[in-house]
């Protein structure tokens, strides 16, 4: 496979200093080359194992170090999983994301996990899993049983990344989004803005995002919720200029990735959300819950919606989106689009 032109650090950061009229205009200009931009991708997220992690993710309630409340529950039964994916369908979802709360999965649980994605697809809908850390065995394996996206977040920047998590490597992270691509399943990657990070260590994410041999199809963007009980539970807030930015510079460098609005809706207002939708965020995380903390209610989404113009988008595949992906990026890299950039952060 050819490799896309890479990003450098300093091209990233100078797309961050951009006035953000100038930077919100490129973004829904590079946006309208492959998205209809009255389309939103709906996704509903279901916990299918909560709670009782072993890692130590300082953001995270599910972990078993931090005391939040949050009762652990063990693996759903196949039924109850699928009977949940009919109501999100029901809903206007076409993707349906299943979420455990573990280090990696269980060989012993894997027959379930594949029985859950065969079920979900043969509705119609997409598939989406995030398991924790995969051999190649099991991405194989899910492949097999049709699994359409595994979801797999970098979190932050390389340099920023043990201050959050130390019971990990980033390079762990990458090694199973590897296994991921080479077993066929698209890649859903993505970070959370509010960590206490500095706008260099975003900039250094969607550097690692945009720079994987094929970025992610799918890139989630949250704002941090903050939890009682864990250690994030006092963070400062995220300016919501800083959040759009955020995703403006995501939709610039990985023009053809859906660009998802995640955790941290439900404290977003009406005006943020819109503003995101116009810097290029173009899917949505539909429901009352993300995993285990609050998200709009869906009528509360379709009444934006209709508000803002916006239809949730039915088809959500893209032919030629790797060769697409590539020829823009090469084309944004070239010495005068660089030039551009030097002149206008100023």
């Amino acid at each position: 496979m050819a490799h896309h032109a890479r990003w450098t650090l300093s091209q990233v950061t100078a797309l961050f200093e951009k006035p953000l009229l100038e930077l919100l205009f490129e973004a829904q200009t590079v946006h309208r080359q492959y998205f209809d931009p009255r389309h939103v991708q709906v996704s509903t997220l279901l916990s299918i194992k909560t709670g009782a992690c072993p890692e130590d993710c300082k953001y995270c309630p599910q972990s078993a170090r931090y005391k939040t409340g949050l009762a652990s529950e063990r693996l759903m039964e196949v039924e109850q999983v699928l009977d949940s994916a009919r109501k999100a369908r029901e809903a206007g979802s076409t993707r349906f994301c299943m979420g455990a709360a573990w280090k990696n999965p269980n060989d012993r649980d894997m027959p379930y996990l594949e029985q859950m994605v065969q079920g979900v697809r043969e509705m119609g809908l997409e598939t989406c899993m995030t398991l924790g850390t995969l051999t190649d065995a099991q991405a194989q394996r899910l492949a097999a049983a049709g699994l359409d996206y595994y979801n797999h977040n970098l979190d932050t920047s390389p340099e920023f990344y043990g201050n959050i998590i130390t019971t990990r490597s980033y390079q762990e992270r990458l090694d199973t989004l590897d296994k991921v691509r080479d077993a066929g399943i698209k890649v859903c990657s993505g970070g959370i803005v509010g960590l206490g990070e500095t706008v260099t260590d975003r900039a250094g994410l969607l550097l690692q995002l945009a720079n994987l041999p094929t970025p992610p199809e799918s890139v989630p963007i949250n704002m941090l919720v903050k939890v009682k009980g864990t250690p994030m539970a006092d963070n400062e807030d995220v300016d919501a200029f800083d959040f759009i930015r955020t995703i403006a510079v995501a939709r610039i460098m990985m023009p053809t990735s859906f660009v998802r609005l995640s955790a941290g809706r439900e404290q977003m207002s009406e005006q943020t959300q819109a503003m995101c939708f116009m810097a290029g965020a173009n899917s949505i995380f539909y429901g009352c819950k993300l995993l285990t903390t609050p998200n709009p209610e869906e009528d509360k989404d379709l009444q934006l919606f209709r508000k803002l113009g916006l239809n949730p988008q039915q088809t959500t595949t893209h032919a030629g989106d790797n060769e697409q992906q590539q020829q823009l990026t090469d084309q944004l890299l070239s010495a005068d689009t660089e030039n551009y950039y030097n002149a206008a952060a100023v």
